[in-house]
């Protein structure tokens, strides 16, 4: 399933030393990849930019108690970003997010199971070391 981003196409921010700098293709991105290559890391580095950009909304394992569909399902215009998506999205919310059309997705987890993925939806984390810092970005899955 191939749908251009409907709320960014780029994002990036510099954290410390790590630089996030995604770019989108895709209204629904699943980051998938090995523990330990810094998924959960550009997450909370995404998180934090959720205090001053009203276009990001995140959810991690903390949100395990919470409705996560009615939640997103409220909203309209929002990069929503989704941690341990396997824990925390049962089979109805990930069919409800693949047909959203009003908010862009990224998701990470390592089951793409009913989100009517393609190959175009999976990306992986890269990270390049750059002088001190590391960049992280994404690309094409396999």
């Amino acid at each position: 399933m191939k749908s251009k981003p409907v709320v960014m196409e780029h994002f990036s921010t510099i954290h410390t030393s790590f630089i996030v700098d995604f770019t989108f293709t895709n209204n629904l991105t699943i980051l998938m990849g090995d523990s330990g290559t810094g998924k959960t890391a550009t997450t909370s580095f995404i998180r934090e930019c959720m205090a001053i950009n009203p276009k990001i909304l995140c959810f991690n394992y903390l949100d395990y108690q919470k409705n996560i569909k009615d939640i997103i399902s409220q909203e309209n215009g929002k990069l929503i970003v989704i941690d341990n998506a396997d824990i925390l999205l049962d089979d109805d919310t990930r069919k409800y997010i693949s047909l959203d059309d009003k908010n862009q997705y990224l998701i990470i987890g390592r089951n793409p199971k009913n989100f009517f993925a393609t190959k175009e939806n999976l990306f992986e984390l890269v990270s390049t070391k750059i002088g001190e810092q590391t960049k992280f970005t994404i690309q094409n899955y396999l």
